[in-house]
């Protein structure tokens, strides 16, 4: 494994009280770099004829890399390290959601208006006729992101409480992205049938659900019980989110090396949630040739080990990774860090398109395989391509609040995919640059259309 960039996910902030002397701020950017850090910003925020005090910022690769960087900078002779602190740490401080009220409440008039007495009148409206709650309070623009902390990230089953800082930066995304209020709901079990009735009695007050991070093969029921028995859009992220994207980046990464997605060969590492979902979009896109792999190699018909939903994709074929992925056109890893090496990629089809998607760490260092491969993105934000959910979640659920859809099929998750790939003009697309930044404004308005078109055009759309 090549040494992982610094990055802002483990930065520190660190003031400084130094000489006022020529070449200090060097012994300090040179202190730094011999470690590997990578310095962010520098701010002298008050100096005088002897003293300077300084606030540099710098990104490391780890929390163990931080403390090392800190180590150093206090060895420097007369530097002084009057505090520091982790950047990522501070952010969460006190959380980094809240609910704020729409309306003033100045006046004696309004509170009469938006509680008690006036307020009775609109819940008669409601009981009245039930579809007003959509036009006379939150729900027409709110989602509850559930998770029961199974399955947090790439790190395991934490807990509830755990899994809160990641279904909070989810509501930021809903918020930023979509302009949709979302809020965290993690469930302090891991019981598929609590889950599955905790979510029902909650679900009069969201236009939708949002599963997330919850363990497969358990995430699979969760999310049929609840499609079949609600009358809102369910979408488990980890599944849907992560297939749209790398669909979308499947598209244009054919269109460089002149594929086709009938005729190429695809293995996928990684049979949990994001894998079979990957598979089942590729397969109603048109791709024929998809051999998935667990942590026991190749989803064979051999096998006696294998779920349903593993067993849908089980093929003729035995072995391992490496066998898998001889002469294969496309790989995805949705696994564990390092389980490719460059001889594998090497033994790919010609123009191989590699998807390493493995968070932090991807299935292999892009670096290691620079020159072997047409085409290669991970979920990383520090490398080009990055595969990131961002790019579908918002607009999916935008477009099909909107619209009042019931349902999220695979069909409006496709048409989500085409529209994120038709964001690439053909004159920028390149090796670099299959899909649309996450930041770029036109995604979600782009997805929320094609799901409201495919929705209408399914028949599940109330408007």
């Amino acid at each position: 494994m090549v040494n992982l960039n610094p990055t802002s996910s483990f930065s520190i902030s660190m003031h400084l009280e130094v000489p006022n002397r020529s070449g200090m701020l060097a012994s300090i950017a040179q202190g730094i770099a011999s470690v590997g850090g990578n310095i962010s910003t520098l701010d002298i925020t008050e100096q005088t004829r002897v003293l300077s005090r300084i606030d540099v910022t710098v990104d490391a690769t780890s929390t163990e890399h931080g403390d090392q960087i800190v180590e150093v900078v206090k060895s420097i002779p007369e530097v002084r390290l009057t505090s520091t602190f982790d950047r990522t740490m501070q952010l969460h401080r006190g959380g980094k959601i809240r609910m704020e009220s729409k309306i003033p409440l100045t006046r004696q008039s309004d509170l009469a208006m938006a509680y008690t007495p006036g307020v009775g009148r609109v819940c008669m409206a409601i009981a009245q006729e039930p579809e007003r709650v959509y036009e006379l309070t939150i729900k027409c623009n709110t989602v509850a992101i559930v998770s029961d902390g199974s399955a947090v990230l790439g790190l395991g089953n934490l807990g509830a409480a755990a899994s809160m800082p990641v279904m909070e930066g989810k509501a930021m995304l809903f918020k930023e992205f979509a302009g949709l209020d979302a809020f965290p709901i993690c469930l302090d079990t891991q019981d598929t049938e609590e889950i599955i009735k905790t979510v029902k009695h909650l679900a009069p007050v969201f236009g939708g659900i949002n599963l997330e991070d919850i363990a497969a093969p358990r995430c699979f029921e969760i999310e049929a019980r609840l499609r079949a028995e609600l009358d809102i859009p369910v979408f488990h992220d980890d599944q849907h989110g992560t297939a749209i994207v790398t669909l979308a980046a499947l598209l244009n990464s054919l269109k460089l090396v002149k594929k086709s997605l009938d005729t190429v060969k695809i293995t996928i590492n990684g049979a949990g949630a994001a894998g079979i979902a990957i598979a089942k979009l590729f397969m109603t896109a048109g791709v024929k040739h998809i051999c998935i792999c667990d942590s026991k190699g190749i989803l064979s018909t051999d096998r006696t080990d294998l779920n349903p939903e593993k067993q849908e994709f089980a093929v003729a074929q035995t072995g391992t990774l490496a066998d898998a992925m001889v002469g294969a056109d496309v790989f995805l890893g949705v696994s564990a860090p390092g389980v490719v090496t460059p001889e594998m990629v090497k033994s790919m089809a010609k123009d191989a398109i590699v998807f390493a998607m493995a968070n932090p760490i991807p299935e292999i260092q892009p670096e290691l395989i620079t020159n072997d491969v047409a085409v290669m993105a991970t979920g990383r934000s520090d490398y080009p391509n990055q595969i990131n959910n961002v790019l579908a979640f918002p607009g999916v659920f935008r477009g099909a609040i909107d619209c009042r859809a019931n349902q999220i099929t695979i069909n409006m998750c496709l048409e989500a995919a085409k529209a994120i790939a038709s964001l690439i003009n053909p004159n920028e697309l390149n090796r670099e640059y299959i899909v649309p930044s996450v930041f770029d404004k036109r995604v979600a308005t782009a997805v929320a259309s094609a799901v409201q078109k495919a929705a209408r055009e399914e028949g599940i759309a109330k408007y």
